[in-house]
């Protein structure tokens, strides 16, 4: 059987083990794509990652809950340790072409696409140290002055963690340590890790592996940098001012849509706690704009926060409401409020999707 389709029929296997929560099915299924000569980088990359995808993408579509999107996605860590414990000593010990370290950045929970870089590069005949999810910078900094490695490898999934990993690619290249970032954080095209000053992004887990055989470039020399000399629209002190003022934009925002929504009068304890977790999701991805300074960070986040609700029933007009709400208190900045007029035209502009709920989303 040759690899691509290996990879097709064993994707869809894997899924089904997967969803149907059949940890040793999924993996008995790997197992034995080894023996048939599948190679693991493909089953990494090719089989195991785009399972991981529909995991997402169901989730987001409502057709799979929450529980069953974290069981998938434990089965899949599981799988892959699975092949790492199973390889032969002999490609345990393939010579070293270097020494990296692949990390999350701090706040980053989402460990899956850092694992696979990880695997990939140790594939690779790299020898890699894994901190896995949540690193706080200056723990990363510690294991960076023990260890010395050629390079560290970011990664983000989340935008709202861009200004932690600017602190972490700063500091790291202050140690002359050259920096390799990647993951969804950054954007399709790597736009944000240009911006923070990485020395270079990669798309995903092989051109990560590319860009470290060719040899990493260094941008900047390596020295202690200010956040305004990598962002000098910060100078304006708007995104300082929505950061500090989260909890009380929040509260006055939830306050301001018992107008607006009546049926937000209603809300038990737990519905307004949820309220308002979707409400500061709303002002960080705002804030985290600001610090970009781009209005399509912002956008991207609140057409895909539309889906998600009109995938449950919840009309999108909820979250303009919250925009007109949120755009009241901030009138006095004009980058944030155009920043939220730019949100409110992307999903006014939207096709409406009757919904039996006229309420905002609590879920």
């Amino acid at each position: 059987m040759t690899e691509p389709t290996a990879a097709a029929e064993l994707t869809d296997r894997l899924w089904q083990a997967v969803v149907d929560g059949d940890e040793h099915g999924a993996a008995d299924i790997v197992h034995e794509a080894v023996a048939d000569g599948v190679t693991e980088e493909t089953l990494l990359l090719e089989v195991i990652a785009p399972v991981q995808a529909r995991v997402g993408s169901e989730w987001a579509a409502d057709r799979i809950t929450v529980a069953q999107e974290h069981a998938a996605t434990a089965i899949n860590e599981r799988v892959i340790a699975s092949l790492a414990h199973r390889r032969p000593a002999r490609e345990r010990r393939l010579p070293h072409r270097g020494r990296v370290t692949v990390s999350c950045i701090d706040g980053e929970w989402h460990a899956f696409p850092a694992r696979l870089v990880a695997e990939v590069l140790h594939l690779r005949g790299w020898r890699v140290d894994y901190l896995g999810a949540q690193t706080p910078t200056p723990h990363l900094v510690a294991h960076l002055h023990h260890t010395g490695p050629d390079a560290v490898l970011l990664s983000g999934s989340i935008p709202t963690h861009l200004p932690a990993a600017h602190a972490a690619v700063t500091a790291c290249q202050a140690l002359g340590v050259r920096v390799l970032v990647g993951g969804r954080a950054f954007g399709a095209d790597g736009r944000y890790a240009r911006a923070l000053g990485a020395d270079q992004w990669a798309a995903d887990a092989r051109g990560a592996a590319e860009v470290l055989a060719s040899g990493l470039p260094r941008s900047r020399p390596a020295a202690i940098r200010q956040v305004a000399d990598d962002l000098p629209h910060l100078a304006d002190q708007e995104y300082t001012t929505v950061v500090r003022s989260r909890p009380a934009l929040v509260r006055q925002t939830l306050a301001g849509l018992t107008t607006r929504f009546p049926a937000v009068r209603g809300y038990d304890d737990a519905q307004r706690e949820r309220t308002a977790e979707d409400l500061t999701h709303i002002v960080d991805f705002l804030a985290t704009a600001l610090y970009v300074d781009d209005p399509e960070l912002f956008t991207s986040f609140l057409t895909w926060t539309a889906d998600i609700l009109e995938a449950r029933h919840v009309p999108a007009r909820s979250v303009v409401a919250t925009l007109d709400v949120l755009a009241g208190q901030l009138r006095e900045f004009p980058r944030t409020v155009g920043l939220i007029k730019a949100g409110g035209a992307a999903l006014r502009g939207r096709p409406t999707v009757p919904s039996p709920t006229s309420a905002p989303a609590h879920d």
